[in-house]
């Protein structure tokens, strides 16, 4: 009889720990270190309300933007480590890592725009760039657009030959480096949320941003002109820890990527209209001087900015790159 009921406790015991582990929802950190209000922001709440639904709660997504727990250089090393589950950092990010490849999205004017860009990063192309984050134990689930980029500083800009000399801000990116070197420029790299008080302080004379990232980080309250170029696309990996990932259970990993697919197609539908209300916002403000090129006037950035596909293709691969002008029908040469 004690045996029994030993065993029976034990049971009792066994299936209470079991509903209760079933009931403590699987918490997934989501870092980011831009605003809750821009496209990326945005987006990751959606993921966040998406993932709660259809895991019935079973998964609890707790993002932290603006930086709130890693700084944009120590994020992805808080990944690898599994201190933080789920990243969406720009591109740019993954060359430091040892992908260069990625670094080709930061090639000037190479996407004319989103249809364009899409052919790639909802493409084959796309990926089997995801794929090659695998090794560094990183899982790629989607890719984020934000925009394509102005130049900003506190004195007007109307010609490449305007950013000579001038301290610009970049993010860490070889491809960068050497495009801000080839409009005669001095790149200087920086961690994101630092970039407003280096702009206030004049450590540096500028920036490029997206509109949403330069008018929620008030950016423009501390720079007086800015020209509608165009010329880099910022975009983002949605990227996972992989040993986490892979633990998940089957079901609830699938709920959880279908909530991605949604977020994707949400965050990318939102994402020129949230640059196109930033510079509504920037416009309104007064703070800052808003200069549109003329065709010829934006050709000529295209040109002065063109060289550096030539001079960077060994970095990221020159089967990526012709295959990337393949699809897209870009030909550098008819400039």
């Amino acid at each position: 009889m004690m045996k029994l009921r030993t065993l029976l406790i034990g049971l009792a015991t066994a299936a209470f720990s079991a509903l209760t582990l079933a009931q403590t929802p699987i918490v997934i950190k989501f870092s980011h270190v831009v605003a809750a209000d821009t496209p990326k922001g945005k987006a990751s709440e959606f993921f966040a309300r998406r993932a709660a639904e259809l895991t019935k709660g079973r998964a609890k997504v707790e993002v932290y933007a603006n930086s709130a727990l890693y700084k944009d250089k120590e994020e992805v090393e808080a990944l690898q480590l599994g201190a933080v589950q789920m990243l969406a950092p720009s591109l740019s990010k993954f060359g430091p890592l040892g992908v260069k490849e990625f670094e080709v999205f930061d090639f000037p004017y190479i996407f004319d725009d989103y249809t364009d860009l899409h052919k790639i990063t909802q493409g084959p192309i796309g990926a089997s760039l995801l794929l090659k984050l695998e090794p560094k134990g990183i899982k790629g689930l989607a890719f984020w657009d934000n925009g394509f980029k102005s130049f900003s500083a506190n004195t007007p800009i109307r010609t490449p030959a305007d950013l000579k000399g001038k301290k610009m801000r970049i993010q860490s990116s070889k491809v960068l480096e050497e495009e801000f070197r080839t409009l005669g420029a001095l790149p200087q790299v920086m961690a994101f949320s630092e970039v407003y008080q280096a702009l206030q302080t004049g450590v540096v004379d500028g920036t490029d941003n997206p509109h949403s990232n330069l008018f929620t980080q008030k950016m423009h309250e501390v720079q007086k002109h800015m020209i509608i170029t165009d010329h880099n696309y910022l975009g983002y990996a949605v990227i996972v820890n992989k040993k986490f990932w892979d633990g998940l259970p089957a079901d609830v990993r699938g709920q959880l990527e279908q909530a991605m697919k949604e977020a994707t197609v949400y965050a990318n539908k939102i994402a020129q209209e949230e640059n196109d209300s930033a510079l509504e916002g920037v416009r309104k403000s007064g703070k800052t001087a808003i200069y549109v090129p003329t065709r010829d006037e934006k050709l000529a950035f295209k040109k002065a900015m063109i060289p550096v596909h030539a001079k960077m293709a060994d970095r990221v691969g020159k089967d990526l790159l012709q295959a990337i002008y393949k699809e897209t029908g870009f030909d550098p040469a008819k400039l």
